[in-house]
């Protein structure tokens, strides 16, 4: 199975290299925070977007008036 530039053995070889630096008990808590960084990048990215969309209508709505 290939996971865009690596090889699962790659990826296997990263995850346990992973868990020898920061340690089983740690993990959860890295991916939580990743999870989180993830989840407001993809809000950010998408505020951002939906209020370009909102002041766009809102100019159309103007030039309709005049």
């Amino acid at each position: 199975m290939v996971f865009g530039p690596f090889s699962s053995t790659e990826l296997l070889i990263i995850l346990f290299i992973i868990l020898i630096l920061f340690g089983a008990s740690r993990l959860p808590g890295l991916a939580k925070a990743l999870g989180e960084s993830m989840r407001e990048f993809r809000k950010a990215a998408s505020g951002e977007y939906e209020e370009e969309r909102k002041e766009k209508k809102e100019e159309k709505r103007e030039e309709k008036k005049e």
